[in-house]
């Protein structure tokens, strides 16, 4: 049979279908955020909207928000104009880019920082990069490594070993199995997305460098939030010397968008030189880097925001308890209620935003195995404790009223 628009457009609603009847067909919320009334923000539903309360956000301290910030890209804007004008090669190479880059590696005490588009193609480009540069490279993963993390690692194709999640025994097997004298990389992350686990980074470093790898640490979650100048845990954990690559993004505690990577001039310069993600894109805008590097600035002294942000993620996480909800177990600032099921969740979801004016996105597969289906919860310093009360009574009333599974079982 040869394949016509009508049959490719056919496999494509088939594939549509399927996925609605599985209940991982994903829809999106339409929000516009209000300025100074964080986390709050307006949602748009045909012709009508509303205002809600967001759980979800990544913005995780408001700093999409802060006047410092704000007053930064509104310059930038003003003096350099909008975009950058080009890739860094060709004509994009702006001072504001040189300059955060020169901030982040101070930051993290490594010599030099390359900034990308976005925390997924810093990932995905550095990693593909390193492999390809290390010929015969084995590579050693986290099975819960962030999926631009997988992609990197996966594009040229080399012998990769996915470790037990956190699990420093099995990682210690798969490397001592290892021929001695290969080049190898261990990548794994500092916080964990959807779980809010946190990896023992002293400890896998150390079996790294023992076996002769080179660490990569994925810090998108944890920088800004952790350690005493907001670097990160491996900055928390006195550790930061001990990974030759800290990787992290803008678009999360930063508030803004991008992503970076920090570590010797040698290593940076060699991906500059043959990461295409980086090469033959067009480089972010200075608008953009203006507003990390106005948020860094903050960040570096945040430690009130940071500490509310704990506290009030801790009262969440006791509130929920309290009620008897299905909490999963997490040391960080994420705080995932699990569900089980595509469709509960996605109920669960709904009924929120249409009773509550409670927005919280479901989380379903491929972003969690199947049946691991969850609300990932990101209390921020401005969810306020009536805030909490109310998202806790509400999916407690939910919970009671539909007769849905209290504990949380592992997987």
């Amino acid at each position: 049979m040869m394949w016509t628009t009508e049959t490719y457009q056919k496999h494509f609603q088939d594939n549509l279908d399927q996925m609605k009847k599985d209940g991982r067909y994903r829809t999106f919320a339409v929000l516009e955020r209000i300025c100074g009334s964080f986390p709050e923000a307006w949602l748009y539903q045909g012709d009508t909207s509303k205002r809600v309360t967001v759980w979800c956000s990544n913005d995780y301290l408001g700093m999409g928000q802060n006047p410092v910030v704000l007053q930064a890209m509104e310059m930038a804007l003003k003096d350099w104009g909008a975009g950058s004008g080009g890739t860094r090669n060709i004509g994009g190479n702006n001072f504001i880019h040189v300059q955060l880059e020169h901030a982040l590696a101070d930051w993290h005490r490594k010599e030099a920082g390359l900034i990308f588009s976005s925390g997924y193609v810093s990932n995905e480009a550095t990693l593909s990069a390193l492999v390809k540069l290390l010929p015969g490279c084995i590579v050693f993963s986290d099975a819960k490594n962030h999926a631009s993390m997988i992609a990197g690692i996966s594009r040229h194709r080399p012998e990769k070993h996915v470790y037990a999640h956190n699990d420093l025994h099995d990682l210690e097997m798969k490397l001592a199995a290892a021929p001695a004298d290969a080049p190898k990389i261990v990548a794994c992350e500092s916080v964990y997305s959807m779980d809010g686990t946190i990896a023992d980074l002293r400890a896998t470093a150390t079996l790294a460098k023992k076996y002769g790898a080179l660490t990569y640490l994925d810090e998108v979650h944890a920088v800004g939030l952790y350690g005493p100048n907001g670097a990160g845990v491996a900055e928390r954990d006195g550790v930061m010397d001990m990974f030759d690559v800290i990787e992290g993004t803008f678009g999360k505690a930063f508030g803004v968008s991008g992503g970076y990577i920090t570590g010797s001039a040698a290593l940076v310069d060699a991906v500059r030189s043959h990461a295409s993600g980086f090469i033959f894109t067009t480089s972010l805008s200075p608008v953009l880097a203006a507003g990390a590097l106005a948020s860094l600035s903050v960040l570096k002294t945040a430690h009130d925001l940071r500490a509310r942000q704990q506290k009030q993620a801790n009262r969440l996480r006791k509130k929920l308890t309290q009620a008897g909800l299905p909490l999963m177990p997490s040391p960080s600032h994420i705080v995932p209620l699990l569900i089980g099921g595509a469709h509960c969740c996605k109920g669960v979801s709904d009924w929120l935003l249409a009773e509550a004016d409670i927005y919280v996105q479901p989380i379903n597969y491929p972003t969690v195995p199947v049946g691991q289906e969850r609300l990932r919860l990101t209390p921020s310093p401005y969810h306020t404790d009536e805030m909490i009360d109310k998202l806790v009574d509400t999916l407690d009333y939910l919970w009671r009223d539909q007769h849905l599974p209290r504990n949380y079982q592992a997987a």
